[in-house]
């Protein structure tokens, strides 16, 4: 079977047994602090497991766009260098919610592996959970049991903690989990070696392909394990590695899934896949990144400095260091590789389809930016295997100014060290760059404990559409102390605040208890699909109803903006296109920014017609209209516009003022009238191919444009008001030209006449012609004596020792064919600094320096004269 026949077959298997197939789920998270990427499948439904919601579905099946290059699930060291791990994967799975259990996950199994993909069943192990005595956890011989349907009892394999009990995180719903195990080696080798003895060994062709996980524990904060009340199946079978025991090969990427993408390579850069042992592991690094690459930026992850756009761009540097290394690719080349990738997989994925453009030009801009610095990188650390060459040791110091100058991040440095056969003291960089992370640990760091039940209640209701109060009750709360403060966090069974999502800030408020007490909310955050309330202080009772009031000021001119945003947009369309589509924002109360998809900057007319638009959109007063519980199918075909990278329900709500329809969970104001005025703050750009405005509406944009008419108020008053304001600046720059012309040639002239009297008083010592200038000078007239007096002499050094504005300074000059000989103005410089109590540099043959102490110029000067001498 191909690849999207091996997928297609899964999914409709488990549809025929009740399931329901569900999307894939954006690869990169937007609302759960503990991930920056879906690393699993289960991922997506992790607020049904948690009971922040109620499943939508019993049973439900997908193949889910994966991530491991963060965290404790972090593969990109092995990516390229063995046959089977990946950074972007594909994870088939399949889900039951309080429904089926461990019979039939194994059952299913079972029949899919064994009579659908027609896997022998004399390769195939499963492993199951030998318990933990210490933490009371008996064996699953209930699994043990299943298996024995299938398996021999030699095939049945007990596993420990670290392979076969599995944990959403420190604390959460966690369980035993069953894994499947393929031995795809030759007979020979089959016959040669138990393969029993090889499961979970490492070895290359005896591999995990599914794992049937059985969450029925949850662990609290103190490692105390719970059972569920309901239990749950959650299963993930690797794509690339089932493909690789189908299709039989003994590589991944040997598969379909990867053989199209290292022709392409092969064919761009003229080398054969075979030819050695490092293009091979070049052309799989590359074939790999490129996928994680690409699926993240169309699901809204730029490369950056921090965070998860931190993460993608040393994927990205990585492949661009391997290309340039080992393939000989000095021009970018993984942006020329998008259209393969969206030819294999945009039919799975249409996302990729839709994003091209974006992709390639992204890529191409980091590429570019990368190769700049990537061969000053190599040249450095090269220098530096050089100077250790004894020791074959690089120290920490030096590889944090790899990452910190050039960008280097430590595994790119300690993978080119390892192949030169180097060390990093990693421990040495360690503590270089935990000073950083210090800082920031001690600003962010939170003890946490365990939520605490009130209540019961069945799943959150966000009323804040309707109402700005409702009567509420805390259902669960949790204590969160810090370096700086403690607070809590708070639940309720139905909330009037908006949590932090899409864009748009969380409300604020305050909730009041029946007895009067009042606490303050100071945010209202987004975790799996949970509302969080945070407040300074829990109630003194928890227990009864309390009045939830919003701060109805900061929601009305937050909605504002919000709906300003959409009016943008749809003004972006009319002037630029419909290539324009959002990629971000940020809403507040004072301002908002708008990122979106072009590629070139916005001129100063189509900015003003932009802002015009949006206005006349606003003096229209379009009432919003509202539809909830929309399916997604007929929102698209109202003309509801969808972000890329949001993860949407099989229902939405549209929002619509006038012409603009867009898919949209935030609030909005009631009418455009509203938001009174609208202006732009500025544009940049962010990225290849995006672009940001920053505005504002209102009081605030009133603001803007009073502070501007007061200073054309103050330059008119410094023109002694002037009524032609621009007639009489131009007036000044004019002059102001006229002034600097005359100036430089009057310093030029200053320059000729010190240089003629620095060559009368000129001094030949050792045979080198050395002319001193002492006195107040200023520095541009200085520099043109060095520069003339170097384009006339030979064998001359020009020294100055001056002041200028009550500061000491010094310049020295050697002429060229002094530098030939090794001297460097740059470094004798600097220890003459010291006379003067200051520093200085340049180039070989001219340097400057500067100092607090005037009355060292004369020491100063002796010293260059000395080491002009030797």
């Amino acid at each position: 079977m191909t690849s999207k026949e091996i997928r297609d077959n899964f999914l409709n298997f488990f549809e025929s047994k009740g399931h329901t197939i569900v999307p894939s789920a954006p690869m990169v998270i937007k609302d759960d602090p503990t991930l920056m990427f879906t690393n699993a499948g289960m991922n997506q439904f992790k607020d049904w497991f948690l009971g922040n919601s109620v499943p939508k579905y019993p049973r439900v099946t997908d193949t889910q766009k994966c991530l491991r290059v963060s965290g404790k699930h972090n593969d990109l060291e092995e990516v390229g260098h063995d046959t089977y791990h990946h950074t972007m994967f594909e994870m088939l799975g399949n889900w039951s919610f309080g429904d089926y259990f461990k019979k039939e996950a194994i059952d299913w199994a079972w029949e899919l592996l064994t009579q659908v993909y027609k896997l022998d069943t004399n390769r195939l192990y499963a492993t199951v959970f030998e318990g933990n005595p210490q933490e009371g956890i008996d064996p699953d011989n209930e699994a043990a049991n299943e298996w024995k349907k299938y398996l021999p009892a030699d095939r049945i394999l007990l596993g420990n903690k670290k392979d076969n009990f599995w944990e959403m995180g420190d604390t959460g719903p966690c369980g035993p989990c069953s894994e499947i195990h393929v031995d795809i080696r030759s007979d020979a080798e089959r016959a040669a070696v138990d393969g029993a003895t090889l499961v979970n060994q490492g070895h290359h062709l005896v591999i995990e392909i599914w794992n049937l996980v059985f969450i029925q524990y949850n662990r609290k904060a103190n490692g105390e394990l719970i059972p569920l009340p309901q239990k749950h199946v959650d299963t993930g079978m690797g794509l690339e590695r089932l493909c690789m025991a189908m299709q039989g090969k003994q590589s991944n990427y040997d598969t379909d899934v990867f053989s199209g993408m290292i022709k392409e390579i092969s064919a761009l850069t003229g080398k054969d896949y075979n030819e050695s042992h490092q293009t091979g592991v070049a052309m799989r690094v590359i074939a790999d990144h490129i996928r994680a690459i690409s699926f993240s930026i169309a699901d809204g992850q730029l490369p950056s400095n921090v965070k998860a756009g931190y993460v993608i761009r040393r994927i990205l540097r990585r492949a661009v260091r391997y290309a340039y290394t080992f393939l000989g690719c000095s021009e970018p080349l993984l942006c020329r590789l998008v259209p393969t990738l969206v030819s294999e997989m945009g039919s799975a994925f249409p996302e990729l389809v839709s994003q091209k453009n974006l992709i390639e030009k992204v890529i191409k801009e980091e590429e570019e930016s990368f190769l700049r610095t990537l061969e000053k990188g190599i040249r450095l650390l090269d220098s530096l295997m050089e100077k250790n060459k004894d020791s074959k040791k690089i120290s920490g110091e030096d590889a944090f100014i790899l990452y910190d100058t050039y960008g280097f991040p430590i595994d790119l440095s300690e993978l080119i060290a390892r192949e030169k056969g180097f060390t990093i003291d990693y421990k040495s960089f360690e503590e270089e760059l935990g000073k950083q992370k210090e800082r920031s640990r001690k600003a962010t760091f939170a003890q946490e404990g365990d939520w605490i039940e009130v209540s019961p209640y069945s799943e959150q209701v966000f009323t804040g559409y309707e109402k700005n109060t409702d009567e509420v009750h805390i259902v669960r709360y949790k204590k969160i102390k810090t370096a700086s403060k403690e607070y809590c966090q708070l639940v309720f069974d139905k909330s009037p605040f908006y949590a932090e999502s899409g864009g748009q800030v969380g409300d604020t408020g305050t909730i009041t208890s029946a007895k009067g007490e009042v606490i303050a909310i100071t945010n209202t955050v987004k975790e799996n699909n949970l509302s969080i309330h945070i407040a300074d202080k829990l109630p003194s009772e928890l227990t009864g109803t309390f009045t939830a009031e919003i701060d109805i000021e900061k929601r009305q001119s937050t909605a504002n903006n919000h709906t300003a945003t959409h009016l943008l947009h749809r003004a972006l369309r009319e002037v630029l296109g419909n290539h324009i589509e959002q990629k971000g924002s940020l809403v507040s109360p004072t301002h908002f920014r708008f990122d979106f998809s072009h590629y070139e900057k916005i001129t100063d007319e189509n900015i003003r017609k932009v802002e015009n638009l949006v206005n006349n959109y606003i003096r229209e007063n379009s009432s919003r209209d509202e539809y909830t519980d929309v399916p997604v199918d007929v929102a698209k075909s109202m003309g509801a516009i969808a972000l890329f990278g949001e993860k949407y329900g099989e229902s939405v709500r549209v929002i619509r003022f006038g012409d603009s329809i867009e898919l949209c969970g935030g609030t909005h104001t009631s009418s455009t009238g509203n938001i009174g005025l609208f202006k732009i703050i500025s544009e940049s750009a962010i990225a290849a191919g995006v672009r940001r405005i920053e505005a504002t509406t209102g009081v605030h944009a009133e603001k803007i444009i009073e502070n501007e008419e007061d200073t054309i108020k103050t330059i008119k008053q410094l023109l002694n008001n002037t009524p032609n304001v621009v007639n009489a600046i131009q007036k000044l720059v004019s002059e102001n030209d006229t002034l600097g012309r005359n100036l430089e040639e009057a310093m030029k002239e200053r320059a000729k006449a010190l240089k003629e009297r620095v060559v009368q008083d000129m001094e030949v010592v050792k045979g080198i012609k050395v002319m001193i200038l002492k006195g107040e000078h200023n520095p541009e007239v200085v520099k043109n004596v060095a520069f003339m007096i170097r384009t006339e002499f030979t064998s001359a050094a020009f020294i100055a020792g001056y002041s200028h504005e009550g500061k000491a300074s010094l310049a020295l000059m050697y002429s060229d064919d002094m530098t030939s000989h090794g001297y460097n103005a740059s470094k004798d410089i600097r220890e003459a600094a010291k006379f003067i109590n200051g520093g200085g540099g340049g180039q070989n043959f001219f340097a400057t320096a500067g100092g607090k102490n005037p009355d060292g110029i004369s020491d100063a000067i002796v010293k260059l004269i000395e080491m002009v001498s030797k």
